[in-house]
């Protein structure tokens, strides 16, 4: 075996040329998508009048294993791609563990973070149907400025929902998306109707991802010539975002390396479902076998202590109905500092997973997410993401159980993004002003309470 370098870097001629669909490898599909008002699943022509057409095939396409990547999304992939599988070496010299720890980077393109995968995806699909533009949500920040740049490469109008906490913590990151050409706009707003309404049912909310797309859906259909686009949750975006698990297996097999642990924060689903789909589809073929950890906050724990059913994607239940783990769409997460994580449901996909037994979960609380991030960025020199700091602590408490037992294992784990417009919470955490908050049952069942009745 060759010695393993710092960084493994893919040629260009070795980049995805087709992006992989898990979806064509399950035996148990996961649930369809729902018509709220017949609870039918959604037909095609139902999804296209909020989504683009083609993006509405891939949506509903749970038999293809393959999809051709259309070379005009290819060319702009090779501004930044293939990124990176790094070997924390100077990690495992602080920890002095016997694991092999890697990380796949996607925070080098100005968005900073894997957003940029499938935002334009969503516009190069966007242009062709010849649209005007396009709008959306974004929690932390990071799909909106990948969408605003995408949108900004193909001459598309921009709206954008910011749930309100990361528009007031995240200044910075909202002048990007403002310098790349978008309209940015407090969430919920009283520019919908269904922004009144949320203002009106929760007083001085902070907002969640799922007030956000309700919004968002709202604009969308409500003008002319315009679609609605999502960062996360869809299995069109974990289709598009496959590419980071193709080339991170690319990368190992490079090597002959055999990846043990494969650990990714999960929120709605994209970078967890992107670096995981090559893996669990070798799961399920039978071809191999892998631990598979999703990560995600306590103060929104879908996956841990959440109801696997039906639920409305959104907070203003306009969307269709998804099977996933949910907290139920009336949730509304506590003001934590991992935005892009504060999403009340989870992938279907992930979900159909995560209830299979191939996957595992588990729920971090942020105070032990920043000392992990603190510690990464000290040794390995590059400040993550609060989101994806929730694997850097799980990767960094695997490794430390190698410590105890000896074992050699090699730990992969997403870097989603560099954390350089959220430096409000890293300057919480260091002024010792972070708190962790976790919801008790009771107030979970709340909202759980009102799941939709879906025989």
């Amino acid at each position: 075996m060759s010695t393993i370098p710092y960084k493994i870097y893919l040629e260009e001629s070795e980049m995805p040329t087709k992006w992989y669909n898990v979806r064509g490898d399950m035996k148990k599909k996961p649930a369809p998508l729902l018509n709220p008002a017949t609870l039918k699943p959604m037909t095609i022509d139902e999804l296209s009048g909020v989504f683009c057409r083609e993006l509405a095939e891939q949506e509903l396409d749970d038999t293809s294993r393959f999809i051709e990547i259309p070379e005009e999304i290819r060319n702009f992939y090779r501004m930044y791609r293939p990124s990176p599988l790094v070997r924390a070496y100077c990690l495992e010299e602080k920890l002095q563990t016997p694991a092999h720890i890697y990380y796949k980077f996607e925070g080098n393109n100005t968005s900073g973070s894997h957003k940029l995968n499938s935002a334009i995806a969503q516009a190069y699909y966007a242009k062709k149907q010849g649209l005007k533009g396009v709008t959306t949500e974004t929690g932390a920040g990071q799909w909106g400025t990948a969408l605003s740049m995408a949108c900004s490469y193909f001459d598309l109008d921009c709206q954008v929902y910011m749930v309100k906490v990361s528009y007031e913590q995240k200044p910075f990151r909202r002048e990007v998306m403002r310098t790349y050409g978008a309209k940015v706009t407090p969430s919920p707003s009283m520019e919908t109707e269904v922004g009144r309404k949320i203002n009106a049912e929760f007083p001085g909310t902070t907002g969640s991802l799922g007030c956000a797309i309700s919004e968002a859906v709202e604009a969308a259909t409500t003008q002319e010539g315009y679609r609605y686009v999502l960062g996360s949750v869809l299995s069109q975006v974990l289709l598009h975002q496959s590419v980071i698990g193709l080339e991170t297996k690319a990368a190992l097999d490079k090597y002959g390396i055999k990846a043990d642990m494969i650990i990714g924060c999960a929120g709605g689903g994209s970078n967890l479902g992107g670096l995981i789909s090559p893996f669990a589809g070798e799961i399920l073929r039978g071809e191999n076998n892998y631990e598979i950890i999703a990560v995600e906050p306590a103060s929104c724990p879908s996956l841990t202590r959440g109801r696997y059913a039906y639920d409305f994607c959104d907070t203003g239940k306009v969307c269709p109905l998804a099977k996933m783990y949910t907290l139920g769409s009336g949730f509304i997460p506590s003001a934590n500092h991992a935005g892009g994580l504060r999403y009340h449901g989870m992938s279907s996909v992930v979900s159909e997973l995560y209830d299979q037994g191939l996957i595992k979960a588990r729920s971090v609380e942020q105070t032990s997410v920043f000392e992990a991030a603190e510690m990464f960025a000290r040794v390995e020199g590059i400040l993550p993401a609060p989101e994806s700091s929730h694997a850097i602590r799980v990767a960094i408490d695997e490794a430390l159980k190698c410590k105890e037992t000896g074992e050699e294992k090699n730990i992969v784990f997403g870097l989603t993004g560099t954390g350089y417009f959220d430096m409000v919470a890293y300057q919480k955490y260091n002024d010792r002003e972070m708190t962790d908050y976790i919801p008790t049952d009771e107030e979970l069942q709340v909202a759980l309470s009102k799941l939709p009745k879906v025989d």
